[in-house]
């Protein structure tokens, strides 16, 4: 029987609805991040830099990507012979197919995967957060306390507490109460969705709980283990951290890279951020090409002015072109003598000539305010925008667009776009 201490469970099958047309294609733990990564490359960077050598990958919307971009885990290390990495989707039973409801239900129907290393403790993570964090020490912290279940938390404004699952705990940090997403909370330290548990106490509790609808750690397990009164601990983390499931906070999160002294820092020899490099040629500046604070990736070609945008990996940037406050993923080519402003561009979009990206005043979204509510134009990928066109704020385009979509040559503040299909 191999023995693992602790192993790693990554939830990574969510879609990430509120970022638009971004996931319309992709997991979210794949779209990309800092112009050269993927969401999913920093728990996984986290778990090899923090000793953690077994990962299981609960994968799920639309995986593709993401089962290409981990591939046998070589860039994290995880390519082992014991252990490893392992992408895990829903798969089909004697008594039927079952696709994952909730985040412990995943866990649930992956307990053969966990039973084979009979581990002592579980990592249970998410796969769309941005941050650094050893959880050697979130382990030994686990093992001081005699912990059950170690939560990670971390203090949020008082005023944002309402949106998270918040912990009350005495003054040995053990945790009293768990309230999810109180309106009046009582406390200000969120549950940062990163248990560690005791592997007896996670069996049972998702044994126990195995008929519950859409069962979830925060709602049901949690509350399940207090119940009977197991000891339940709160790790207060006080490092960067960055929920990036809002357009605004993946827009922020990226452009937070660029300041002078990055509040993330990407450059730090002992905790490396690993991901999955193709090899492509370098980048080509042109002489009257100007750029200013910006990441820039692999295989750009710059012709136009860039400044204080994230540009990934073999992006073409036309003559007279420039570029504000942007982020433009790998792949995409925009024209000549166009201006972009606060824009998101997914990956492999085509941006013809002339084309002017927010302009205008920001008006309300008719196509779903919930998920767009900024100042942002945010452009799915693999979509086409023609020449001559202008851009409001507030926007999102989907799918090969033609000059007939855009009535007088414009796409007004808050409008939207979509079609089928996106450019090859």
């Amino acid at each position: 029987m191999i023995k693992k201490e602790m192993i790693a469970m990554l939830l990574a099958g969510g879609q990430g609805s509120r970022l638009g047309v971004l996931t319309q294609k992709v997991a979210k733990p794949a779209v990309s991040f800092g112009g050269k990564y993927r969401i999913i490359d920093f728990p996984l960077s986290n778990c090899i830099n923090s000793g953690v050598d077994t990962v299981g990958v609960l994968t799920q919307y639309q995986p593709l990507r993401l089962n290409t971009h981990i591939g046998i885990g070589i860039p994290w290390d995880l390519d082992r012979n014991v252990g490893g990495v392992t992408v895990l989707p829903p798969y089909e039973k004697s008594k039927g197919s079952d696709w994952y409801t909730g985040t412990a239900n995943a866990i649930y129907q992956n307990m053969e995967y966990m039973e084979q290393y009979n581990p002592e403790y579980v990592l249970i993570l998410s796969g769309d957060h941005i941050y650094k964090m050893d959880y050697e020490v979130m382990l030994e912290y686990h093992k001081a306390n005699n912990a059950d279940v170690t939560i990670a938390a971390m203090p949020v404004p008082i005023e944002e507490a309402s949106r998270f699952g918040i912990v009350i705990t005495d003054d040995t940090n053990r945790i009293t109460e768990f309230e999810e997403k109180p309106a009046n909370p009582r406390s200000n330290l969120a549950s940062m969705g990163i248990y560690i548990f005791s592997w007896k106490v996670l069996k049972e509790a998702l044994v126990q709980l195995a008929e519950v609808p859409s069962c979830d750690f925060g709602k049901h397990v949690i509350p399940y283990c207090h119940e009977k009164g197991q000891r339940i601990f709160a790790y207060e983390y006080n490092g960067y951290w960055k929920d990036v499931g809002t357009l605004s906070s993946y827009w922020e999160a990226n452009m937070e890279l660029i300041d002078i002294i990055p509040e993330f820092n990407l450059y730090e020899e002992y905790w490396k951020i690993y991901t999955k490099s193709d090899i492509i040629p370098p980048q080509f500046i042109a002489a009257d090409a100007v750029i200013e604070r910006s990441i820039i990736g692999e295989g750009t070609e710059i012709y136009g002015k860039v400044s204080n945008s994230v540009i990934g990996a073999g992006v073409t940037i036309g003559k007279g072109t420039v570029i504000r406050d942007s982020i433009i993923m790998r792949g995409s080519v925009i024209g000549e003598n166009s201006i972009l402003k606060k824009a998101i561009i997914a990956e492999d979009v085509v941006i013809g000539s002339n084309v002017e990206l927010g302009v205008g005043e920001v008006a309300p979204n008719k196509y779903d305010p919930k998920v767009y509510q900024s100042d942002l134009v945010t452009v799915g990928e693999r979509s086409v925008i023609p020449d001559n066109v202008k851009v409001g704020k507030n926007t999102a385009i989907s799918g090969q667009t033609t000059s007939e979509d855009y009535p007088e040559g414009l796409l007004a503040g808050g409008d939207y776009i979509m079609k089928a299909g996106g450019a090859k």
